[in-house]
């Protein structure tokens, strides 16, 4: 995740510029004799990714703190270790070779910064690739596909950093992370520029913020796309977490945005961002004074999917098609298309090429993902309240009798307070609930069931509802259950995984995909799977 040419950097100039910056300084630790003009040619964080001539932080971590790894970090070519002051006293015991230790204070702070002039991953002279950035609850990694696919239409050369996938123009690297660590980060992008690629672009979680992953990264367009309840173990309230979300539509880390107004988070972030920002609704909200920007009109089902216009600044329309299910899909593909207005590329070119290519019309691995048709069954990532509402409110068929049977859990480790709201959401718009096992991790999977089974019988109860509401587990077993149930005309949804292939149970990775084992099910059920061949793990 570098390039295979860097321009070395004297670890000098590497303190300079934090100087220049207002961050902390380094200074040698007692005793250590520090050549500032040895070159660094990379950084790492982690001392079984060093090579030679980087520059390996030490940081400290939830178990461990990186000093206690120097030893590594000096055997495998590290030119120097910074550190902070518990990991001086770790190091000090370690014979690292003469390796000298530096010392600053807010060492996760410098990580970005430093990363970002080592791999010059971003110069302000020469090409290098656009960088788009994708930010909201739900909708992040299919917008930076559709932005992809948009800017492939148009010929251009793209790159991905995201949840499912890492591309740099050529083979995919498998992704751990939502966002990679930010020397990855800037490796990468500095990668994609080595190779001559146009564009990028860029999922951006909020965890990937708060935990400085894309410090020193400035996106030249980034995206919002709406904010609902999810990951407040780690923010605390919804607040918290707009604050985050809001810091990527700043002059040092973007220089324009496009927001989804169509919540009142979204309408906040509009009037407060404080980079020029383009405003867009996707819910049908009329044209006029003190409307958005852009609005999505005229929307039309067109098979599976839908076909709509976008009307925007003096009269300007597009027309536009997704063949993917779910309103959701006509706002993630209304997102992409601004987003790459707002990049310069004009209006006609970008018609001619929505026109040419139909490039919204494109498989995203785990993300609506179909694998039958008789019944319609699909696999779908929706992990929290809104993104499970919107999805389970998509797939119904309008013929009648036809059923929607969801089969979906509850991540363990995470947000609780979303179980039962999920379980509720599930009792109201599915005819046939099956409650099962996500990723349980370290927690109890039983008691996370009984979460989600609560709201879900206690919605059917006050709804008056005659929904089926089972505990099926282990999930491969609930996913079989619920095939079993369905009939031609209906629908299956697998939510919550989505491409995910592995299910972690008490610390250890148990293999499982929906997509195969939905697969497989309806081949046991006699069902016909007209894509079973590109439905793989």
């Amino acid at each position: 995740m570098r390039p295979e040419a860097v321009r070395a950097v004297p670890l000098g100039g590497l303190d300079a510029v934090l100087g220049r910056l207002g961050l902390p300084r380094m200074r040698p630790a007692a005793g250590a004799e520090v050549d500032w003009d040895s070159s660094v040619t990379g950084l790492s964080i982690d001392s079984r990714s060093v090579e030679p001539g980087d520059l390996y932080v030490a940081l400290p971590g939830a178990r461990f703190h990186g000093a206690q790894f120097a030893g590594t970090a000096a055997a495998a070519g590290a030119v120097a270790v910074l550190t902070d002051d518990d990991g001086a006293r770790l190091v000090a015991g370690q014979d690292l070779g003469g390796l000298p230790v530096l010392l600053a204070a807010g060492l996760r702070s410098l990580v970005g910064p430093l990363s970002a002039v080592v791999y010059d991953s971003q110069p302000e002279q020469g090409p290098r690739p656009v960088l788009f950035g994708v930010t909201g609850t739900n909708g992040k990694t299919t917008t930076t596909y559709f932005v992809n696919s948009l800017l492939g239409a148009l010929g251009r050369s793209t790159g991905l950093i995201g949840t499912i996938e890492i591309l740099a123009g050529g083979e995919p690297i498998p992704s751990a992370l939502t966002t990679p660590e930010s020397p990855q980060v800037h490796g990468l992008l500095a990668l994609m520029r080595e190779r001559g690629l146009d564009a990028a672009a860029m999922e951006v979680s909020s965890h990937s913020v708060s935990y400085r992953r894309v410090d020193g990264v400035v996106f030249d367009v980034a995206g919002f796309t709406n904010l609902t309840q999810d990951h407040l173990d780690l923010h605390g309230s919804m607040e918290e977490y707009f604050e985050i979300k809001a810091s990527l539509f700043t002059p040092d880390r973007a220089r324009c945005g496009v927001v989804c107004v169509d919540d009142e988070w979204g309408r906040e972030l509009a009037s407060r961002a404080a980079v020029p920002t383009v405003t867009l609704s996707t819910d049908g909200g009329a044209d006029g004074p003190g409307a958005a920007d852009w609005s999505v009109q005229a929307v039309v089902r067109d098979g599976l999917g839908h076909r709509f216009e976008l009307h925007g600044p003096g009269g300007a329309r597009l027309r536009l098609r997704t063949g993917l299910p779910g309103s959701f899909n006509v706002a993630n593909a209304a997102l992409a298309t601004v987003m790459v207005l707002a990049s310069g590329v004009d209006l006609g070119m970008l018609q001619r090429a929505l026109d040419e290519h139909d490039p919204f019309t494109i498989a995203v691995p785990g993300r609506m993902q179909l694998v039958g048709e008789q019944p319609a069954a699909i696999v779908d990532f929706a992990h929290n309240p809104d993104a499970l509402e919107r999805t389970l409110a998509s797939v119904r068929r309008p013929e009648a009798g036809a059923r929607v049977i969801v089969v979906f859990g509850a991540t363990g480790e995470r947000d609780a307070t979303k179980r039962p709201l999920m379980g509720a959401i599930a009792a109201r718009l599915a005819d046939v609930v099956v409650i099962t096992d996500d990723d349980p991790h370290g927690e109890d999977a039983a008691a996370i069931r009984s979460q989600v089974l609560a709201g879900a019988l206690e919605a059917r109860s006050r709804g008056q509802l005659d929904t089926d509401i089972l505990e099926v587990f282990p999930r491969a077993e609930a996913i079989d259950r619920a095939v079993e149930l369905a009939a031609a005309g209906d629908t299956v949804l697998v939510a919550g995984r989505g491409h995910e292939a592995w299910q972690e149970v008490n610390g250890e990775n148990l293999p499982l995909d929906d997509r195969v084992e939905l697969r497989q099910a309806l081949q046991r059920h006699g069902f016909e799977v007209p894509n079973a061949d590109a439905v793989k793990s």
